[in-house]
């Protein structure tokens, strides 16, 4: 047992010293997770939060990094150049999760998949054999699912360890205890144990190695057939479209690109199967493969610029499109490269992804937001709204226009484009978006559909309508007289606190997943006996107003009062939607104004 102990300790020695900047990274990470529970101040917690997706990014970027060192040298260079990377990207992100925008998240998503890629070829950049490549990836492919069964395996036990301890000792541990303790062990130890696998690097997972039988069994028996039979439903759409003469439907790119990729990690899951005689099922896939992805990236093609042509470049469409072009080129190189080398596939992606992320000019976000900028303009231009370029509010207008260009603008925001969307933007209402666009960005949507005095629903009904309820007011100024305190909650999808004395009152939204259902108004008294009021039935009840002839409803006022404790509220609201997800109500609120006085 002591021999045991002390070979197992001497390895994970050695794993620490080999692997200082990975561990360290992942450590980082962990514990920057477990604090992030701990703090309660939204933007406090937030920079934590970056911390910790900083550190989960260093994971595999130091990996990747160390196998590169392990072929060239340079470990301390390259390091160092990693590490001013990743602070980078902390200071990247935004300071509060209020700041925090989709791009943010697209970013974010990039950078994890290019990290992995760099980790699959950063040691073969030197004409190493094509075996060898195909081994390390094999190896590393293999490592990644034993770390996920032993760290399952590792939580599971600790985490029950600790509720065993808890209930039959009673101690009553915090309930954050489980939280955090899943996080640290997923995060550091999962990483740990990846590094205990893969040992001493680069040169034990090159090495020559059997091919897994379960591999080999899932590759030809399942997942090939699968493809085939996937294929074939594809085609036969594909006909379907020359008959009926019409144009694919959007989500049909994505289920090419699906199947293009798994296609091609198939092939390379059973390269080394390829040239064997007796594998003749894997052969004839291998040879067929990207002979039968050219009309299917005809079908693709015209899948993507039909939404382009008509909505425009975002994020998303210029990823499919760049990743159509990715495939396009893979296809043709592995047809007519007579030495194609399966290298190609992730270093290829790799230079696709960094082209989207920072070539000037052409990157997907300065495509996108100078697309967006050229649909808004035709949109108003087209539906006669400027009038001395400035928007007329006062101009009926269809529903579904109001709304796409709500949608425009709140993309053009998000991507920083004040400047931009004010100059549209009339006198009359310029103080009022000033502030929307700068500090309140997530009411941008609603400000401009309900900016709009004479909005015209289509007499056909969208899947849009049929969902939607909406009525808003205008009213700014409020009554204070008599009242002690006024509070604005204008991030209605959060929990907002504010102290009152030494009561504290919150406003917490009812959520499912992504779906509000309603909202409760909470005071705790300094003896922590809460009273609540259900705001649910009021916000109902005021959408019950909703015309059937408008978009949004305007109202007078949308207000009610109750009494908590020793303390009288009146409640205001600047808009309330229901726009139903699956039948059921999602309701949201804009601007919670809370009038407070003592009874």
């Amino acid at each position: 047992m002591i021999t045991k102990f002390k070979e197992i300790w001497g390895k994970t020695d050695d794993i620490i010293l080999r692997y200082p900047m990975v561990l360290t990274t992942a450590l980082i990470a962990a514990i920057s997770a477990v604090v992030a529970i701990e703090i309660d101040h939204q933007d406090n917690q937030f920079l934590v939060t970056k911390l910790a997706f900083a550190g989960c990014l260093g994971i595999s970027l130091m990996f990747g990094i160390k196998m590169l060192s392990q072929r060239i040298g340079k470990g301390f260079l390259l390091e160092i150049l990693g590490a001013a990377f990743l602070v980078w990207f902390y200071f990247y992100l935004p300071n509060s999760e209020k700041q925090f925008t989709e791009v943010n998240g697209f970013v974010i998503f990039a950078l994890v998949i290019l990290s992995h890629l760099f980790v699959s070829f950063s040691g073969f950049l030197n004409k190493k054999p094509e075996l060898n490549f195909w081994q390390f990836n094999k190896n590393l492919f293999i490592n990644i699912f034993l770390t996920a069964v032993f760290t399952g395996v590792l939580v599971l036990g600790v985490v029950l360890a600790i509720l065993a301890v808890d209930k039959l000792f009673d101690f009553n541990f915090n309930n954050n205890l489980y939280p955090k303790t899943i996080l640290f062990l997923a995060i550091s130890g999962s990483t740990f144990i990846f590094l205990i696998f893969n040992d001493k690097g680069i040169f034990q997972l090159e090495k020559d190695g059997s091919y897994p039988q379960i591999l080999k069994f899932f590759t030809q028996f399942v997942l090939i057939p699968l493809l085939l039979i996937y294929v074939t439903i594809l085609y036969f759409y594909a006909g379907k479209i020359l008959i009926n003469w019409e144009l694919p439907r959007g989500w049909v790119s994505y289920l090419i690109l699906i199947y293009s990729v798994v296609g091609i990690l198939a092939l390379l899951l059973v390269h080394p199967l390829k040239e064997e005689s007796a594998k003749s099922w894997v052969k004839v896939f291998s040879k067929i493969f990207y002979y039968t992805l050219i009309p299917l990236l005809v079908l693709l093609f015209v899948a993507i610029f039909t939404r382009i042509l008509e909505y425009g470049y975002t994020e998303p469409r210029y990823f499919v499109l760049l990743l159509a072009i990715w495939l396009t080129t893979v296809v043709f190189y592995f047809i007519f490269y007579k030495k194609a080398t399966i290298k190609f596939v992730p270093i290829s992606l790799f230079i696709f992804g960094v082209f989207a992320l920072i070539f000037p000019y052409a990157n997907a976000f300065s495509t996108a937001k100078r697309s967006q900028k050229t649909e808004l303009q035709q949109i108003l231009t087209k539906n006669q709204l400027l009038e001395n370029g400035k928007i007329n509010f006062e101009k009926a207008i269809q529903d579904s226009v109001a709304i796409e260009i709500a949608n425009k603008f709140q993309f053009l925001n998000e991507r920083k484009q004040q400047a931009f969307l004010l100059n549209y933007i009339p006198e009359t209402h310029l103080s009022k978006f000033k502030k929307i666009l700068e500090k309140e960005r997530y009411m941008v949507n609603s400000e401009i559909r309900i900016s709009f005095q004479n909005i015209i629903k289509s007499k056909e009904k969208n899947d849009y309508q049929s969902n939607y309820q909406g009525v808003f007011s205008n009213k700014r100024n409020y009554d204070i007289q008599n009242y002690e305190k006024l509070i604005v909650f204008s991030n209605t999808d959060i929990q907002n606190e504010e102290q009152l004395d030494d009561y504290i009152l919150k406003t917490k939204p009812i959520k499912d997943g992504y779906i509000f259902s309603g909202y409760i108004i909470n005071l705790e008294s300094p003896t922590k006996v809460t009273q609540s009021y259900d705001l649910t039935p009021f916000l109902k009840k005021q959408l019950e107003k909703d015309n059937a002839d408008q978009l949004s409803t305007p109202l007078e006022e949308i207000s009610t009062e109750f009494d908590l404790h020793q303390y009288h509220f009146k409640v205001y609201f600047s808009e309330i939607i229901n726009n139903k997800v699956n039948k059921k109500d999602n309701i949201s609120v804009r601007d919670i104004v809370i009038l407070v006085k003592k009874k």
